[in-house]
Formats: C-alpha cells, structure tokens, sequence
C-alpha cells in the first residue's frame, strides 16, 4: 500500500501596519494590522477542520502571530523556525520602490532585470534565501511525512519553496502570486510534488 500523502498548508501572513506604503519590508519585524488579524483568523476557520499535526512559523512578529491564530482551534501552538524568515534586504528595508529607485537608480535596474539573482544591497539574494528556506522545509515535511501541517511564512519565502517544490527556475519568482493572508496547498508523495492551491486569499 502506498505511504498516505504528506500536505503543506503554506500561508503568507496576514496584512501589516503600514501595508499601504508598500514598502520592502525585508526583515523588520512589524506588527499585523488589524485588517491581517481578521485575514488571519478567516484562514483559521477556512482550516478548522483540517487535520493538522503542527504549525510553524517564521521568527518575524507578523509570522508568529498569524501562526497563533492559524493553530489555535487545533490547540497547537506555533513552533519558530527562524530559517523561515523573509528575505533580507538590506539598506533597501523600509524604503519604497520610488525611493530606492530615486537613490540608486542602476542597483534597482539590475535588480528588477535579474529578479532571482541580484542581491538586494547588503542584503541576500533569492538563491541565499533558498538556500536557508528550502533545507528548514524539507525538514519539516520529512518529520511529518504522512500527516498535515501548517506553514506560515512571507512573500518572498513562500514563492522560493513553491518554486522548489515544483522545479521551476527561481527566476520564476514573481509569477507565483502570495498575497496577505493567502493560503497555498501543496502536497508530496513520494519525491513528486503537487500544487493543490495557490494564493487563496481569506474571505472576510
């Protein structure tokens, strides 16, 4: 009989203070807006009657709180896994693509024409971000192999684990859409990955 499937419910926390400004937010560590709560606790009803055997987080605020939420009707507490956490981008943190547009214009060229290659400036690159991301992943589904779990993670991570997961260049980055508070599905058995569902938002 073959092994029952292993499934990833991988979220991207919900919306954070300040998310209008759009600006790269990287590794500071700020709070979900209130709209993220209400996003966050619409994800948890959506899995409420899922299965799941644990819950994981990045070590970022906005992370750990929608993981709360998320594992909380199934009394699970979330466990921090800090290689989870989103890409850094360095002295571009807090700034918005104007402003960094406005203050280095050919550092964000290059970057924008070489999306899964160039590092943001003192920051990583998305093959540094895989790099730490992907072995953490692995981890967890191996530990769980079988049986459900929850990831909670960001934009940037989650879209490097999807393109992973399902053999696609990292250069592909952008075209994986990770919005707020949505919620990807996918599934492993054996060494072959399935997508399920990909960035569903909550409904609120």
């Amino acid at each position: 009989m073959d092994a029952p499937p292993t499934l990833i419910y991988l979220l991207r926390h919900g919306a954070v203070v300040g998310a209008e400004t759009r600006r790269f937010i990287g590794h500071l560590d700020v709070p979900l807006s209130e709209r993220g709560e209400r996003e966050s606790a619409a994800q948890a009803v959506r899995l409420g009657g899922v299965g799941l055997a644990a819950v994981f987080t990045s070590d970022l605020a906005r992370a750990r709180r929608t993981g709360e939420i998320i594992g909380a009707p199934h009394g699970l507490p979330p466990t921090v896994v800090p290689a989870l956490r989103e890409m850094a981008m360095g002295r571009w943190d807090g700034l918005t693509a104007d402003e960094i547009q406005a203050r280095e214009p050919a550092a964000f060229a290059a970057w924008m024409a070489h999306i899964g290659e160039f590092p943001f400036p003192d920051g990583e690159s998305v093959p540094d971000l895989a790099a730490r991301a992907w072995p953490a992943f692995e981890a967890i589904v191996t530990a769980h192999a079988g049986r459900a779990v929850a990831i909670v993670a960001h934009g940037g991570t989650n879209r490097a684990l999807l393109c992973r997961a399902l053999g696609l260049p990292l250069a592909r980055l952008l075209a994986l859409g990770q919005d707020y508070g949505a919620l990807s599905v996918v599934e492993r058995s054996g060494e072959t990955w399935r997508l399920h569902r990909l960035n569903e938002g909550p409904v609120l």
